[in-house]
């Protein structure tokens, strides 16, 4: 893999990044203030084929969901209550800060 091709890789890896942090604003910002979504819900909103490909995004949207919090824009939950990104494990789930 050339120079090139690496940089082309990672401008299509940011881009992936920020289509999946909007997805995660605007499926909020359509649903209840008190409502959560899933990460698989910004994946499959992003992924842009047939099947189950939006698989492959899970992480890259947990990834951006830790950002949006850094941020302050978005909390990450388990069992309902909010809980530090880099100290969860297993399912989540994304909601707007309170």
């Amino acid at each position: 893999m050339t120079g090139t091709d690496r940089e082309k890789d990672r401008q299509t890896d940011r881009q992936t990044d920020r289509r999946l942090e909007r997805a995660i604003l605007e499926l909020l910002e359509r649903r209840a203030p008190t409502a959560t979504i899933c990460p698989s819900d910004a994946a499959r909103a992003v992924y842009e084929g047939d099947g189950d490909g939006w698989r492959a995004l899970m992480e890259p949207a947990r990834r951006a969901a830790r950002r949006l919090v850094a941020a302050g824009q978005v909390e990450i939950t388990q069992g309902g209550r909010r809980v530090d990104p880099a100290k969860a494990r297993g399912p989540i789930r994304i909601r707007r800060v309170r």
